[in-house]
Parts: structure tokens; sequence; C-alpha cells
């Protein structure tokens, strides 16, 4: 009987977790989810004779490695921070590894010892990055074995409300981890222009947002994400003039969240006590301290931001409460509040690939997009687009029909073929123009 062992019973992994109820089913196999909260992994899981639920502290090393020696697959959803524990476990009992985060250096520096285990470490395997690489991948080998030669590569994706769902001066609501709205950018972004490495600090990164058009949707506008560059090797895409990553977001998003940034309200630094504080007082303060008068004085000037700000309960008398606060902790307390998915809302996940090719002497261009929404604020297309590429690889890796071995993310045909192929079968497909 096939073992499959998930780490993490999450906002991401609700999707996830019906789709293993299902192949279990059919198959006959096991999964065990394991998860610090019992109770929500319980809920997730239901009644289901091959699937359970247990309560594990990830730091607990005994239970952790019992469970994963017991297991043939491991899916770890974890934060990124926690997956190096289960991985070296993972090499240790030489088991699959499946993770939607990013390869980071620590297990780069592990490559060898994960090839020797004869085991498959697929990371990257969720919605972006996941399916951006596997989508992209595919057209990028297409035009290639047809003798092109790609000029400009542009892949779009976010993260964003279903228009009927869109009911407030943002057109946002949060489908995925707060705190990676509150610090969204923050780094910067670099990345290649027309042959120029390109590179724009965060200040800049929200002060005008290049825009396209999704057939339906209308205007998107965009932001760079943090490193493009790193990519162009992955893609072997040297020769393009052009090769960047944005996150998308409704437009009055960006024009909005510039002052945001200006006003420095994504601070981490700095600790206030904001017991017996009221919302209005600790900006107030808070504004002061830092000099923004002209900038706050600037934003008054535009109904729309003032809308914005004020929705956000920036001038709210109700008491923050929260202890050791920074102004990025205070905003998020704020956005979990207001920009909340409703029970009944849906989400909306949108990718576009934009190509620029030649071929025979011919300037050509490929729009690649895909349209994803939630069924509601559980089952979101955020959790469909993350958890269900993690799924169906699970399947196919104890199927036999993924082989590969070692360290990877799924830009080989091997591996994005057969995935590709069955996201359709859930609605997850993409229209080329």
């Amino acid at each position: 009987m096939k073992h499959i062992l998930l780490f993490g019973a999450g906002k991401s992994a609700t999707v996830l977790i019906d789709y293993l109820k299902t192949i279990t089913t059919e198959k006959n196999w096991k999964v065990i989810v394991a998860d610090n909260d019992l109770a929500a992994a319980q809920l997730k899981v239901g009644e289901h004779d091959l699937v359970k639920a247990v309560q594990l502290n990830i730091n607990n090393e005994s239970e952790r490695k019992q469970l994963i020696a017991q297991a043939d697959l491991v899916i770890s959803m974890m934060p990124p921070s926690l997956h190096y524990l289960v991985a070296l476990d993972c090499i240790e009992f030489k088991k699959h590894l499946l993770t939607a985060s990013y390869v980071d250096e620590k297990i780069k520096n592990d490559e060898l010892r994960i090839k020797n285990s004869g085991a498959l470490f697929l990371y990257e395997m969720g919605l972006d990055p996941g399916i951006d690489h596997m989508s992209a991948m595919q057209i990028i080998h297409r035009i290639k074995n047809d003798g092109g030669k790609i000029i400009s590569f542009k892949s779009h994706c976010g993260g964003l409300v279903a228009p009927e769902s869109d009911n407030n001066p943002w057109h946002y609501k949060i489908s995925w981890n707060p705190r990676n709205v509150v610090l969204a950018g923050k780094a910067g972004a670099i990345y290649k222009e027309q042959n120029k490495i390109v590179e724009k600090k965060y200040q800049l990164l929200f002060q005008q947002c290049d825009q396209v058009e999704i057939k339906g949707l209308g205007n998107l506008a965009y932001y760079p994400n943090r490193d493009s560059l790193s990519y162009i090797p992955l893609y072997q895409l040297e020769e393009g003039e052009t090769f960047i990553r944005t996150t998308l977001r409704y437009p009055s998003f960006c024009e909005g969240w510039k002052y945001i940034v200006d006003l420095q309200l994504t601070d981490e630094e700095k600790k206030y006590q904001t017991n017996g504080m009221s919302f209005h007082q600790f900006f107030k303060q808070y504004f002061t301290e830092h000099h923004v008068q002209d900038i706050l004085m600037e934003a008054s000037k535009k109904d729309k931001i003032v809308v914005q700000l004020k929705y956000l309960g920036l001038f709210d008398d109700e008491l923050i409460n929260a202890g050791e606060c920074s102004a990025a902790d205070v905003l998020q307390i704020l956005l979990e509040k207001k920009l909340v998915l409703q029970k009944a809302d849906k989400d909306m996940i949108v990718m576009l690939h934009e190509f620029e090719y030649e071929i025979a002497g011919k300037q050509k261009i490929i729009n690649s997009s895909l349209v994803v929404k939630g069924d509601d604020s559980l089952r979101t297309a955020m959790a469909k687009t993350v958890g269900l590429p993690l799924g169906i690889a699970a399947k196919l890796i104890l199927e036999g029909k993924i082989t590969e071995t070692g360290l990877h993310i799924p830009v080989v045909p091997n591996i994005y073929e057969p995935l590709l192929h069955e996201l359709k079968n859930f609605g997850i497909k993409f229209i080329e123009s």
C-alpha cells in the first residue's frame, strides 16, 4: 500500500487534501496529514478510512522522523524556513519530497546527497512558482524545437478577488499569507529589458505600474518580482532581450499601495506599545514622527486614495491592544480585518505569458493566459492552483509515470507534460492567442 505524508493543513492545503482523499479511495493508498493544530487538520480530513490527521510539532525530531520513515512520499506545506528539517530526514530515509516553495541555497548544497539517495525532490511545484514554470517551458521548448528565437518573455501572475466578490475600494482580498501581502515588493526588483539590466527600488515599484489586458477582465496592472534574472538560465533564455516576471493587481490597488509605501507603513523596525491606543492615535503619532505630512497632504487631495485609506481603518477610534507592534504589524491587523475573503467570496488567479519571437525571418507573438476562480473562501483558486500540482505530481511519481531523481523544479518535459495534461481535468488550462 503506497503511503503519502502531508505536513501542514493550512489555507493552501484544502484542495490538496480533497484531491488526496479522492486518489486514496481509487487506489487504496494511505495518507497521513500532520499539523500542529489537530482540530484544523481533522476538519479538513473528515471521516475517511485511508486518510488520517495526526498532531505534530514539526520540531519534535523523533516523531517527525518516525512519520517520514513510514512514508513513500512526503509533501511539505510548512513555512519555507521549516522545509529543511523535513528535507534532511527525507534524504536520510530516501523518501521523495514535494513542495511549492523556492529552491534555496541550503537545499542546493545537498544536491549530490539527494541524487545519491535515489529520491526525487521536486521543488517550486505550486502556482507561482510551479504552473508558471510548466506552462512557460512548454511554449519555450515548442518555439525552440520549431527553430524560433525568443526575443522577449514577460510572465505575469496574481491572486485577485473575482469580479463578483469585488466590493471594496482596494479591489483586493487576501487569499494567501497576509504577511506576504504587507511586505510585497520590499526587496525591490531586478529584471532585463531591451538588453539592459533594470533595478527598481521599493519606493519606485508602485509609482507607475504598466498594464496588460486580460480578455473578459479588462486591464490589470503589474509590478516586477524581486529577482527575474535568476530564472534566465533556468528557462535557457540568455539570448532574449527582455525577461521579466511580475505580480498582477487591479490598477486601483497599485495606486493606493504607492501611498502605503510612501507613508512608510510597511516598516518592521521600530516597535510601539499599542495597548490602550486607537488606530487613529497610532497613525497620527507615526506620521508626525516620520515627517510624512506632505505625503498625507498629497494623498488627501485624491478622493480615491482618501476612500482607500479610510476603508482600511487608519483613522478609526477602535483600540489596537496588540502589545508591541511595528507599523507593518498594525497594517497587517487592519488588512486581515478589512480585506478578508467572506465565506461566499470567490478569489481568482490570473496568469499571462507574453512571448515575442522570430522564426524564418518573421516576428511573431504568443500570449498564453489562465484564469481560475475559487468555489468559496475555503476552496479558493489559490488553494486549487497551489495544491493540485502537488497532489497530481505525488500520484504520477507513485504510479511510476515520473521517474526523475535528484533535485528538480518542473522545467523538463517528463515532468511538465503529464502534469499540465492532468491539470486540464480540473479546469486549469491555458488559452493561447
